[in-house]
């Protein structure tokens, strides 16, 4: 068996992945001890050792991947991801680049790539980027509309809420999450406009109730087609394995009766 084979057989082995799964983890909880002050005074060597030694065995991993595989790495878009992750570790984060050393905490971001049930999540929310295309348009006319509205009915009376286009707008952002939209801002509108609620109601039952749950739904029905795309393949490896060994068996069956014969 060659280096190749063999490093394939390691990092395929699931003690490898859940190896790495660890580490990923641990490291994670490494770079939040690095924010305390407390920790840093009392162990700060120890724990930028420590993750040192992590980032060394991420390294290893993909050097172990590149040599396995060759140039056919950066065909899954997982393994891109994970070199990518690593490489912004890699880079000195020394004078202006000082701002890359927040970005260590994406590591984490790792162990979506090792963990298939997130992986099918990450998965499902990409193949529902243009149908959530769509969606987004439709809400983004929506939100022009209703600026445009707002700032004409109460510019006058709320500038700070809807003294133009991109107030407004922001405004009804807040008030499609629900964040105190009836006390922080519908109610003291009503105050002046007693009928405002004509208008932010039926926006509310449209942007948040509607439009939020259509979104929802893209993703949730495109994560459901992720995993049956998983299972029909599991089903087609299965079914090929049972073939092949049905052939196996019909082949020594033949050879036994040529052998009486």
């Amino acid at each position: 068996m060659g280096i190749t084979q063999r490093l394939q057989t390691i990092i395929d082995a699931p003690a490898f992945g859940h190896f790495i799964t660890g580490v990923i983890l641990f490291n994670a909880v490494l770079l939040g001890m690095e924010t305390s002050p407390t920790l840093m005074e009392l162990a700060g060597p120890v724990i930028v050792t420590l993750d040192q030694l992590c980032l060394a065995i991420f390294v290893a991993e993909i050097s172990m991947k590149l040599i396995a595989t060759g140039r056919n790495f950066f065909k899954n878009g997982w393994n891109n991801f994970d070199f990518l992750i690593v490489g912004i570790a890699l880079v000195p984060s020394a004078g202006s680049l000082s701002v890359l050393r927040a970005l260590r905490i994406l590591r984490v971001l790792r162990v979506i790539s090792v963990a298939p049930r997130l992986r099918r999540v990450v998965e499902g929310f990409i193949s529902a980027l243009p149908g959530m295309a769509s969606v987004f348009l439709l809400m983004a006319i929506l939100f022009y509309i209703g600026a445009v509205i707002s700032t004409k009915l109460f510019s006058q009376s709320f500038p700070d809420w809807f003294g133009d286009l991109g107030l407004s707008a922001y405004t009804l952002f807040q008030i499609m999450t629900l964040e105190s939209w009836s006390m922080g801002i519908v109610r003291p509108v009503m105050q002046v406009y007693p009928y405002a609620w004509v208008f932010f109601v039926p926006f509310i039952m449209v942007t948040t109730f509607a439009v939020v749950n259509l979104l929802v739904g893209l993703i949730v029905n495109s994560m459901q087609d992720a995993h049956h795309a998983e299972d029909e393949v599991k089903t087609d490896a299965y079914r090929d394995e049972v073939l092949e060994r049905l052939e196996s068996i019909e082949r020594r069956l033949i050879e036994q009766s040529n052998i009486k014969k």
